[in-house]
């Protein structure tokens, strides 16, 4: 018997990222309910990038994403992605994508996203980051755990665990500060189900996936957790190095290497669970002590 929860977990996910086309390059999304009632930023980047993937040819996987959050979204309006069809060469394409949503009777940018597609050539060279000597998922605390432990300051996390599965190797709400040269942190993750085989939508869920806790990497030196600072995506940017796929294990290594004027940068690099180096996430995230 499968140890995988059950698929409709993955296909609360897919409906998120299967989008409507509205008209010719205009799509519109859905956002989930949830406890908190709002958008979650991941969402909006991994959508546009299926609005985005769904006008570029099918043997084009996109190699990078760059996107910028330029206002908070609104959970009970839809979401329209416009696509801009850049550029098609030989090899690459690039698409720029805007979403926006009703504000007031007019429409306003509320995401912004440059993603570039590649048809792929054979390699002059290849080189990667090896994978760090971690944990395995199984010796890692789950979602669950620390919800139990910690009631109802973690009881937003339960949602999004029914959908994605992430295992901690510190507990999110009391991990110890770190000093350098040791202040990456880990976690692993996979969607909770069995994604179809799309490209497009295992990107997406990627980056959907990647926004969950990378913000947590420019607090890590002050120790505490997530109920301690309230954070804000700046932006986000994606690049893939290999196919991947985001319902498979997959090691998430963060860390900050700067952070100043209330301004944090947060790097991630993501492992298969075969060591393969599979991604670079890089965000610039704002970051605020509670009592401020």
């Amino acid at each position: 018997m499968s140890d995988r929860p059950q698929d409709t977990q993955a296909a609360a996910l897919l409906s998120v990222l299967d989008l409507a086309e509205r008209e010719p390059d205009v799509f519109v999304g859905k956002t989930p309910s949830t406890e908190r009632q709002r958008i979650f930023g991941g969402q909006v980047a991994g959508q546009a990038l299926v609005a985005a993937g769904r006008t570029v040819p099918g043997e084009r996987g996109v190699h990078s994403l760059h996107s910028y959050f330029l206002r908070p979204g609104d959970p009970a309006e839809e979401i329209r992605y416009s696509v801009d069809r850049i550029r098609d060469g030989r090899s690459f394409s690039t698409r720029r994508v805007i979403a926006c949503q009703r504000r007031r009777g007019e429409d306003v940018a509320i995401f912004a996203l440059t993603a570039d597609f590649h048809a792929g050539e054979p390699a002059v060279a290849e080189h990667s980051l090896p994978m760090p000597q971690a944990p395995g998922p199984d010796e890692m605390m789950g979602t669950e755990e620390i919800v139990a432990r910690h009631g109802e300051r973690a009881a937003f996390m339960a949602a999004m665990g029914r959908v994605v599965e992430q295992r901690f190797l510190h507990d999110p709400f009391a991990a110890p500060p770190k000093s350098p040269p040791n202040t990456q942190s880990w976690t692993w993750f996979r969607v909770a189900g069995e994604l179809h085989d799309d490209p497009v939508v295992q990107a997406a869920a990627l980056t959907f996936v990647s926004d969950l806790t990378l913000l947590s990497a420019g607090f890590a030196r002050l120790g505490g957790g997530w109920p301690d600072f309230i954070g804000a995506s700046l932006d986000h940017a994606v690049w893939f190095h290999r196919p991947v796929r985001a319902d498979d294990w997959l090691l998430y290594e963060t860390d900050s290497p700067a952070a100043a004027a209330g301004r944090a940068l947060c790097f991630g690099q993501v492992w298969s669970a075969d060591g393969t180096h599979v991604a670079t996430v890089a965000q610039e995230g704002l970051i605020r002590s509670l009592d401020r």
